[in-house]
This record gives C-alpha cells, sequence and structure tokens, in this order.
C-alpha cells in the first residue's frame, strides 16, 4: 500500500503504475540529459569564455563612450560659452544699432514735427487770411446790395482810375454843372471836344437776373429787364450831362464791373449801338484807363499849344544867346591869336639874349660891335 496524505492506493492500482511509468520516463529523460551534457561540455564552456570576452569589450567601449561623451560635453559647453558671447555681442550691436536707428527716428520724427508745425501755422495763417477775405467778400455783398453804397463804390472806383491816368489839375470829382446837375467826374479837355462828363452806373440787378435765370422765359425777362436798365442809364446821362456850350457833345458811362461790360458787347450789342448813336460810350475799368490815357495825350498836346507863344520867346532869346556866345568866341579867338604873337616876339628876344650870355661868357667882344644898337621890336 501506498498513503499519500489520507489517500491510500494499492501498488496494483492503474494510477500507482501509471505515476510509476511517469517516474521512469523522467528518470531516463534525465541520464540522456546528462549524457548529452557530459558530450557537448567543451563548447559550451568556450562560448562562455567568448561571451565573457564580448562583455569586457562591451564594458571597454561602453568606457570609452563615456570618455567620448565627456569630451563632447566639454566641446558643447565651450560652444555654447563661445555662442553665448558671440550673442551677447551680437545683441550689444543690435541694441546700439536700434538705439542709432531711434535716436535717428526720434530726430526726424521731431524734425517732421516742426515742420508739421510750421505748415499748421501757415494753413492758419491762410484759414485767417481765408475767413478774412470771407468777411471782405461778404462786406462787398452787403455794398452791391444797395444802390447808393454800390454807386459810392463805382464812384470811388472811377476816382482811383481818373488819379492814376490825369494829372490833378485836369479833372474835377462831383461837378456841379449850370443844370444844377452833378457828375461823377468831369475831365477838362481842349476845345474842340470840350469838357467830358464821365458818369458811373452799375446796372447789378439785372446783371445778376441774367445770371440766376434757368428757363428760357427767366432768361428773356432778364434780358428785357437789363436792356430797360441799361437804355434808362443812357438816357439819362445824355440828357443830364451833356449840354451845349458847355460840355462835349457826348459823355462816358462807366461800368465798374468787367463781366457787365462783357456780357453787354457779347450778347447786346444793340445796347452798345444805342450808346454810340446817343453819343454815350460805355467804358469798363480797363477800356476807361485806356480812354483816359488817349486824354492825358490831348492835354498834353493843347498845352504845349497853349506854351507855343513862350516856347518861341524862349527859342529867340536863346538864338540871342547863342550870337552873343559866337562873337565873345570870336573875341577869344583873336586875344589867343595875339597872344601867340607875343609869345613868339618872347621866344626871339629870350634866344637873343641866350646868344649875348654866351659870348660875354666866351669874350668875345669883336662879334659884339654890329649889334650895338638893337632893332625895334626885337
Amino acid at each position: 500500500m501506498i498513503r499519500i496524505g489520507t489517500l491510500e492506493l494499492a501498488w496494483t492500482d492503474p494510477v500507482v503504475l501509471g505515476l510509476g511509468a511517469i517516474v521512469a520516463l523522467l528518470v531516463i529523460l534525465l541520464l540522456l540529459v546528462l549524457r548529452v551534457v557530459g558530450r557537448s561540455a567543451q563548447p559550451v564552456v568556450q562560448e562562455l569564455g567568448w561571451m565573457s570576452q564580448r562583455v569586457q569589450a562591451l564594458a571597454e567601449g561602453q568606457e570609452r563612450l563615456a570618455g567620448g561623451l565627456h569630451h563632447v560635453s566639454e566641446t558643447q559647453a565651450v560652444s555654447q560659452t563661445a555662442m553665448l558671447q558671440m550673442m551677447e555681442q551680437r545683441l550689444a550691436e543690435v541694441q546700439r544699432q536700434m538705439g542709432e536707428n531711434l535716436q535717428g527716428s526720434a530726430m526726424r520724427t521731431a524734425r517732421s514735427l516742426g515742420e508739421l508745425q510750421q505748415r499748421l501755422e501757415t494753413i492758419d495763417k491762410a484759414q485767417a487770411n481765408i475767413e478774412k477775405l470771407s468777411g471782405n467778400v461778404l462786406s462787398l455783398q452787403d455794398i452791391l446790395s444797395n444802390k447808393q453804397t454800390r454807386g459810392a463804390f463805382g464812384e470811388i472806383q472811377l476816382h482811383d482810375i481818373v488819379l492814376k491816368a490825369l494829372p490833378s489839375d485836369s479833372y474835377t470829382m462831383q461837378a456841379t454843372l449850370s443844370n444844377g446837375r452833378r457828375a461823377d467826374c468831369l475831365i477838362h479837355l481842349p476845345n474842340p471836344p470840350g469838357p467830358i462828363v464821365v458818369d458811373s452806373k452799375f446796372p447789378l440787378e439785372a446783371y445778376e437776373a441774367l445770371r440766376r435765370a434757368q428757363s428760357q422765359p427767366e432768361l428773356d425777362a432778364a434780358a428785357r429787364f437789363l436792356r430797360q436798365s441799361v437804355r434808362t442809364h443812357i438816357r439819362a446821362i445824355a440828357e443830364r450831362y451833356v449840354i451845349e456850350g458847355e460840355t462835349a457833345d457826348g459823355a462816358l458811362m462807366f461800368l465798374p464791373s468787367e463781366a457787365v461790360y462783357a456780357e453787354l458787347h457779347a450778347n447786346f450789342p444793340d445796347l452798345v449801338r444805342e450808346g454810340f448813336a446817343a453819343k454815350v460810350w460805355i467804358v469798363s475799368p480797363t477800356t476807361c484807363m485806356a480812354v483816359l490815357n488817349t486824354m492825358r495825350a490831348v492835354l498834353k498836346d493843347a498845352r504845349m499849344r497853349e506854351q507855343a507863344g513862350a516856347i518861341r520867346k524862349e527859342l529867340a532869346m536863346l538864338y540871342q544867346d547863342l550870337t552873343r556866345l559866337g562873337d565873345r568866341v570870336a573875341n577869344l579867338d583873336r586875344h589867343f591869336g595875339q597872344a601867340a604873337k607875343d609869345i613868339d616876339e618872347i621866344k626871339i628876344s629870350a634866344e637873343k639874349a641866350g646868344k649875348r650870355a654866351r659870348r660875354l661868357d666866351n669874350f668875345d667882344f669883336e662879334e659884339l660891335a654890329p649889334e650895338t644898337t638893337p632893332l625895334i621890336g626885337q
């Protein structure tokens, strides 16, 4: 019997027999292994020695690798130090350049701000001038909107033109005529044609209505209004300022606006012809200056004719002065001729006196006897 714990088995039990077979098989296998191991022990020892050498070589390689890694680490540290120094130098250079650039930018910015300030001051001055000009324009509009002030504006402009073109004694501003009418300007021209009147007229309302017209009916109405205004001025000047025996047989109507003058000549030639027929000539500031320059030439010619007698008298006196001058020059010429003759005789006497002095110096008394009695004039 075989007891295994609490289990008892007989030797003939199949389990015991199976276990016995297994144990026997294991023993056989162990014996076979030992036999095989006994035959191959020498190659295993050699393999173990080779593996030991490889392990030692690996250890040496590891040591060399550690040394190489240490060298690489030192080289890397040196490189890192040099790199850091180079980077610090580069950073300092960049900082310096940035400082210079910032300083230059600051200077340029300050200069630009200064120039901008100057430009702003110029703009402010221009703005002030524009505002002042706008105020002047508004004032001018206020002046032109009133008939009386508009008339005064035309008279002032006319006075300024006449003052520049004519002598002060050749005209009279606000002259009163024999019919009691007062002319803006009376130019004292000689007869013919005689004193001529220049009167200032400014049909501004009619002209502005013409400019504002948008439709054909408005244009026609504004044109009629302008024709009526200009015809009224032409008739008034012809009736008031053309006086027979006192003034010239014509007068000038001064328009203080080149635009109105151009409009009349461009689109209303019938009004200009009516003015010619009534002997009222329409002038603008430019054409008035040209007419006044012509009048100045007429005044100059008239004054020269008035002074013709005085000029002839002065010419006669000049002729007498020239005659006396010729006589005195002739007398002076005669005096110069006599003086030249006297000088020649003085030279002859001086030469003879010199000869006598030389003879006396040489004791030539024999030669002196014939000349004891000098001739008259020598």
